[in-house]
């Protein structure tokens, strides 16, 4: 599933939001089975996606129930826009779910303000099913404050870019692939590439404004460095990058995703043979593949240094147990097994929506041949950075993913240029981080 900062998450269809109304919440309730023998634990469970990645989910809470018959669990969806703060709502009033889904760019909120439960003392229980050495270290993010675990990572989704097969044939342009093995699919590459695909009557390339992390560090750029200690400012590779992305929008090589008109989203342009790329992680491949006329492959991100790859983001989501749960030991133990290796293999076998984070099975992908180049995702995790981590400290700051976001929205829309946008980030980013840190 799309492992979000805020722009990574899709749009559920507006009928799950009915569903929510009429579904229980964290008041999960124990009562007798109809043998009067043993005890049926209610649960609840939210998490943001698209109907396609809805039954990846579900396949996860049906692994669990059948190992423990005993154990109901309710899935409901809610739709991705407003998710945060129905979310946060939830919790204030006491009527959150048991489990849910966390965005990478909301946990830190959480963790901060004892909403959620600590996982790792009792991740070092015999009664749960992951242990937190299983995991790989990028992708903890602002859910790992300390000694303390207060989300676990439920899958990763390394950022990649999808390409339409057919629609290069038929434009006899030469693919990503092609450039990529000869060792040149660089950005000079990536612009010939959108400027034919125009020429041929499509869209290029649709950008989002969450992803200009992963533009800088294809430059070699930095917006925070290992340290995490904000750079952005002096970085002139940083700046060339965000002036290459702005550059191709302006020649309608590039569409910004938040220009598109109210209800058409990038997936649908891309089924619809509108645009000849996109970027996301394997969120999108359970749908792109029920559809039989779109032959599609991954590719990995274009670079400016003359390597083949450059790290990418790692969108990333962590499941949490609501600390208020009447269940707290069983919402504790179904989250551990949700994100455990049995766990991961349910959901994301065969054509999944996201690769493991868990170690030790990535067999489940690679053995996949739903998309040829599928070895994308596994390079892109192993060189990759989640939200959160020190390269991506923004997301320890609460408030400050979306107002980086506000700038670069602004910048892609054509309302300011590159400076002024590094000007209004670095002064949004000093006063936030300040605070922060003072509060700390």
């Amino acid at each position: 599933m799309k492992r979000k900062s805020n722009v990574l998450l899709k749009i559920v269809p507006a009928v799950f939001a009915g569903i929510l109304a009429l579904s229980g919440c964290s008041g999960s309730s124990e009562k007798t089975s109809s043998e009067g023998s043993s005890k049926t634990v209610n649960l609840t469970m939210s998490a943001w996606g698209n109907p396609a990645e809805l039954k990846v989910y579900q396949r996860g809470i049906d692994a669990y129930t059948k190992e423990h018959p005993d154990v109901k669990i309710k899935l409901i969806p809610v739709p991705s826009d407003g998710y945060e703060q129905k979310l946060l709502t939830q919790l204030q009033g006491g009527d959150a779910p048991d489990v849910f889904y966390v965005g990478d760019a909301t946990m830190a909120k959480l963790a901060k303000n004892g909403s959620v439960a600590d996982l790792g003392e009792f991740m070092q229980t015999g009664d749960s099913y992951a242990k937190p050495d299983e995991y790989a270290d990028g992708l903890w993010g602002a859910a790992k404050q300390g000694d303390k675990y207060f989300g676990i990572p439920v899958d990763c989704n390394p950022l990649v870019m999808y390409y339409n097969k057919t629609m290069f044939k038929d434009l006899g342009i030469k693919t990503p692939q092609e450039y990529f093995d000869e060792g040149k699919w660089n950005w000079q590459a990536f612009d010939d590439v959108t400027k034919k695909l125009k020429a041929g009557g499509k869209k290029g390339f649709i950008a989002e404004k969450g992803y200009m992390d992963t533009w800088m560090w294809s430059n070699g750029g930095l917006a925070y460095d290992d340290e995490g200690k904000y750079v952005m400012d002096q970085n002139q590779k940083a700046h060339e990058a965000i002036e290459f992305v702005n550059d191709l929008t302006k020649k309608g090589q590039i569409m910004y995703g938040g220009s598109l008109p109210k209800g058409q989203g990038l997936d649908a342009m891309f089924m619809s043979n509108q645009v000849g790329l996109v970027a996301a992680g394997r969120w999108l491949t359970p749908m792109f593949s029920e559809n039989k006329n779109l032959e599609f492959d991954y590719i990995s991100w274009p670079t400016n240094t003359g390597n083949k790859m450059e790290p990418v983001q790692v969108p990333v989501a962590y499941i949490a147990a609501n600390v208020k749960s009447k269940q707290i030991a069983e919402a504790k133990k179904f989250a551990t097994f949700y994100v455990s290796k049995e766990g991961q293999k349910a959901r994301l076998e065969g054509n999944g929506n996201a690769i493991p984070s868990v170690r030790g099975i990535d067999d489940i992908v690679t053995s996949d041949k739903t998309v040829e180049h599928v070895k994308y995702l596994i390079d892109g995790r192993e060189k990759g950075f989640a939200n959160g981590s020190p390269r991506m400290f923004k997301g320890q700051v609460p408030g400050l993913n979306k107002e980086v976001e506000d700038q670069f929205d602004l910048l892609l829309l054509g309302k300011q240029d590159v400076d002024t946008t590094f000007k209004n980030i670095t002064e949004k980013t000093k006063k936030l981080t300040d605070e922060f840190n003072a509060g700390n």
